[in-house]
């Protein structure tokens, strides 16, 4: 810590759009991990960067101080076969890709080590969602981990105390501070775990449109370009898909009804193409990092191949029932996941076509159901949420269902339909539809 540091004053300078040393920036760092720095303290920091932002050099060095805060994995003594592999997205609504990818790629010779993390805002969180598993372990000892990876080749876990403690708590405190959408912190946020994960290999599922942090096209451009630019300054290949949320991924929204819907796919059942598409394009990139498959066309099938076959089903059992969950959860998942007391369908107001979706104001339906936080410590009730979302395009009759919502009780879900019905527009005429990869950033290439 630089000697006579006073932390009103790098917020001082921040605020005013100056640079901060490497030395500071390990200060607050340091401060943000050992609580030396208040919460008022580290809500002004991250307001000052959201309005001032930070010089690229300078962003990656506040990512490596967050990096530093903790300890980072060395996977050289474990035993481990394959590659060290890892996918993260910036978080979208019914985005569930991580649940089945991991295990996908486990099954196709990776190892998975994903670090995630909870809900931020609008969006829907992995970890949030693992926990509506009954005993599933999100933070595992070292020892449990190294176990269930070596066994089962991925483990979907939090970030521990001793993993970039720093943006544990930042994490917290931009999700309440309207900072959430700011992309140095974006950046340094989710590439301090990964490079404390001891990955060999990245893929980037930056979201757009109006369920995503960053709606806006060129923002989620500048995004993924802060976050493979950063990765390759610590040495770590990463590619960014810049992938559309204009509306959910999935056809649920919700912490157990998303670990429902991954179930259903890693056992081979019908799912939205939109959904399967990015998670095999996410997922070919990465075994192409891995030299485990010759081009993303042999990954993807690589990637069929392991649903197909239930070996991707297999590694996912055996990762819930190692990391302290039910060991027939994939067999009789109802029986293990709660559900909502409450469940009523959102009527369509007229004949047309499912034209428009707020796929934001859809997240923010679910925090108020209770399926989000709105203070850091808040618990979930991961029983609420939305099913049976119809995808944008659907031809709908008057009355017809376009989704269902699970409530703890009827005021909540009467107040959740409301929301809803505002969120989802039906037009008089089919509207054009996106595709659900839009486009490829990588790092530039070194220069000479």
């Amino acid at each position: 810590m630089p000697q006579g540091w006073l932390p009103q004053e790098s917020i001082r300078r921040k605020r005013d759009g100056g640079r901060l040393s490497r030395e500071v920036l390990d200060a607050i760092a340091a401060g943000l991990a050992d609580g030396s720095l208040s919460d008022a303290q580290a809500a002004a920091f991250a307001m000052a960067v959201f309005f001032r932002g930070m010089q690229p050099d300078e962003c990656a060095e506040f990512t490596w101080a967050m990096r530093d805060s903790g300890d980072v994995f060395d996977w050289s003594d474990a035993g481990l076969t394959g590659p060290v592999l890892d996918k993260h997205s910036t978080g979208g609504v019914g985005d569930l890709v991580s649940l089945p990818l991991g295990p996908m790629l486990a099954a196709c010779g990776a190892v998975v080590p994903m670090i995630s993390g909870r809900g931020l805002g609008h969006t829907g969180g992995t970890l949030d969602k693992l926990e509506s598993i009954p005993g599933y372990d999100v933070h595992p000892g070292n020892e449990r981990l190294r176990r269930v990876l070596a066994d089962a080749g991925v483990v979907i876990i939090g970030a521990g105390e001793r993993l970039a403690p720093a943006d544990r708590r930042l994490y917290a405190i931009r999700d309440v501070t309207a900072t959430v959408d700011c992309i140095p912190l974006i950046t340094a946020s989710i590439l301090s775990k990964k490079l404390a994960a001891g990955l060999d290999g990245l893929v980037l599922d930056v979201k757009t449109g109006n369920g995503a942090v960053m709606p806006q096209l060129e923002e989620s451009r500048a995004l993924a370009r802060s976050l493979v630019c950063v990765a390759a300054q610590a040495g770590l290949p990463a590619t960014a898909l810049i992938t559309d949320m204009s509306q959910p991924l999935a056809r649920s929204a919700g912490n157990a009804l998303e670990v429902l819907e991954s179930i259903a796919m890693l056992k081979g059942e019908p799912v939205d193409d939109r959904l399967m598409d990015v998670t095999l394009s996410l997922g070919a990139v990465l075994l192409v990092q891995g030299n485990l498959a010759a081009d993303e066309k042999t990954g993807r099938a690589m990637l069929a191949a392991s649903l197909a076959s239930g070996a991707a089903a297999e590694r996912f059992a055996r990762m819930v029932a190692g990391l302290g969950g039910p060991s027939d959860l994939l067999e009789r998942p109802e029986s293990h996941l709660e559900s909502a007391p409450v469940v009523i369908d959102v009527p369509a107001p007229r004949a047309g076509w499912l034209g428009t979706i707020d796929t934001r104001a859809l997240g923010l339906a679910i925090v108020a159901l209770g399926g989000g936080r709105r203070h850091p410590g808040a618990s979930v009730d991961p029983r609420v949420g939305l099913d049976r979302i119809r995808p944008l395009g659907t031809q709908v009759v008057a009355g017809e269902s376009l989704a269902r919502i699970h409530a703890a009780d009827s005021a909540a879900a009467a107040h959740a339909l409301e929301l809803v019905q505002v969120a989802l527009g039906v037009v008089d005429q089919a509207p054009s539809l996106h595709d659900p990869v839009i486009e490829r950033v990588d790092a530039p290439a070194p220069t000479v």
